[in-house]
Formats: structure tokens, sequence, C-alpha cells
């Protein structure tokens, strides 16, 4: 059996090994492949794995030998799911893997935006503290996140972690989701409609799947039901956010902060509004990316095949 890796290294920048993968069939790992590549690399090949590679109906239509898919990650929205089942190729997913590290990227953005540990780092390392008249220094305010409100749209695995940490820190917590109000765990409020939860929230935080009822929720007219003092999070999709006007609504001040781990075009031009914009801090779409999260990756990847291949599949799509 003949296995594939088209964009190994995101997920595998060197620190982890692809040895047990090659137990399971003769492999070829790839780092980055450019979509003209695709096809010649995959030729003869059983089983291919991709991570944000677009595997089209075309490419899928060119490959007769292919007969397992899979996405080294959550979403395989870059896969497409119905021309693979229609040519009898199963697809899977690593589902869950970075939970943990992606709730903790959402609440460190949150706590540098109210507690502004990397300005007050640059400002001491420019001498502004030795300088001080006084035993501390302070030049911008600080804010306590007890008994503010968490708004969280989506609640599925990620959601429900950021909420139990947004609970451990005192706020109250507002989730926009698909469950009743019995299904939601303790400390948790449904809310009515996602216009209240972003009218009512002083941080909002998404973690939802971009789909087409989702693309663009974070418009203008939305943002401009915010609290001026309002923070956005998005660690999960960039086409969530309309972000000419999640610019706009940064540099006019109709929300005080942004911070985001995703952009709609990744990596982003170098004239996207955002990068520029008032109070809006970024991580390169690395929520995921902890190497104890990339070792989850790997385990359920390598799983995943040796189970296709032995006729049972797991985490099918």
């Amino acid at each position: 059996m003949k296995i594939v890796v088209l964009d190994g290294y995101p997920g595998n920048p060197g620190d982890l090994s692809w040895e047990e993968l090659k137990t399971v069939g003769e492999c070829d790992v790839y780092n980055r492949c450019a979509p003209e590549q695709i096809l010649e690399r995959c030729q003869g090949a059983d089983a291919v794995l991709v991570n944000k590679i677009f595997i089209t109906r075309e490419i899928i239509e060119q490959l007769p030998q292919l007969r397992y898919l899979g996405e080294m990650g959550t979403g395989y929205n870059n896969i497409d799911v119905e021309a693979a089942h229609e040519h009898g190729i199963v697809v899977t997913n690593v589902p869950a893997y970075s939970t943990r590290s992606v709730a903790q990227m959402a609440i460190a953005h949150l706590l540098n935006i109210t507690c502004r540990t990397g300005h007050y780092t640059r400002q001491v390392r420019a001498g502004r503290w030795a300088d001080s008249k006084d035993f501390c220094y302070s030049d911008t305010p600080l804010i306590e996140l007890a008994d503010k409100q968490m708004g969280i749209v989506g609640l599925g695995q990620i959601g429900q972690a950021v909420a139990s940490i947004a609970l451990s820190l005192g706020m109250t917590v507002m989730a926009y989701t698909s469950k009743s109000q019995d299904q939601l765990p303790e400390g948790i409020t449904k809310a009515r409609d996602l216009d209240h939860l972003f009218a009512s929230s002083d941080v909002v935080s998404l973690h939802c799947p971009a789909t087409p009822e989702t693309i663009g929720m974070v418009n203008a007219r939305r943002l401009a039901l915010m609290k001026p003092t309002a923070i956005l999070l998005n660690t999960s999709r960039g086409l969530l956010v309309d972000e000419q006007a999640l610019a706009d609504a940064l540099n006019e001040g109709t929300i005080m902060a942004a911070a985001l781990d995703v952009l709609t075009q990744e990596p982003p031009a170098h004239d996207n509004p955002l990068i520029t914009a008032r109070n809006c801090f970024f991580t390169p779409h690395v929520g995921w990316a902890t190497h104890e999260a990339r070792e989850r990756m790997m385990r359920v990847i390598i799983d995943n095949v040796a189970a296709w291949k032995n006729g049972t599949p797991v985490n099918v799509v």
C-alpha cells in the first residue's frame, strides 16, 4: 500500500516522527505541495493525507487508485467529501486533538488584552519602569474579568473548554448554540439569539465552523451592537469575520479590541486591514500547534490509516 503525505510540515516541522506511519505502508512525505504538484505526487497512491491542501472533485476523478483521504486536522472543508464518497473513497479526520490548546490560546489572548502583559514587557525593556517616580509603572487601564460576561458562539468541545476557564475566572457565560438550556453544562446560559449575545457580552469568543450560515456573521451591523468596551476573540475560522468591518470597528472605537488566531486568507496579504488596525492582536494560526496537541494528532493520523487498512475505519466523515 502506498501512502502520500502532501503537506506534513505544519503538523510535524521536525520534532515528531513519521516512522510509525511508514510501518503501515510505503510512505512518501512532502513538507509542502503546490497545487500543480498534487496529481504527480499522488499517482499510484492508495491513501493520501492532507492538512490544508484542497482535494477537489477534479483531482479525485484523476486518481483512480485512490481509496482513502485522511484529513490531518479536524476541519475537512478542503476535501470534496461528496465526490470522494461517490468514488468509494473513505475520508477521515482527527477530531478533538487540539481542544485544550485552542481554548488555552483564546484565553491567553484575552489575558494579554486585559492585563497588557506584552505591552508592559516592552515598556520595562524600554526603561519606563526604571525611570518611574513610583514603585510601579502604569500607562494603560487594566481590566478584571470577574463578573464580566463571556459570550461563546458555538458550544462544541472547544467552546465548552473556553466556557469552563471563563467560569473559573469568575465570568458569567452565555452561549449561542443549538443545544437546549437543559443540555448545557452548569453555569452556562443559552442566548435567545446571536444579536442578544453580541449586544450583552463583554467578550465574544467564536468557536464554530465556517458554513453558509456562519460565514461573515461578524459584520458591521453586528459589531455596532457590541459594547465600546467589548473584546472579540476568533480562534475558529477566519471566514466568520468581515475583516474590513472589524478593522473599521476597531479604528473607530466601536469595540475596544480583537484577538485573532485565524484570518480569511492564510498567510494574509500584506495589506490586510486588520494588520494595522487599532488594538488588534494576532497569533499566526498556531492555537492548535502545541507539541502535546500535535503528538495527539499524529497518533490519531496513524491509527486512522491503520484502522482503514484493516477494514475497520474510524473517524469517518
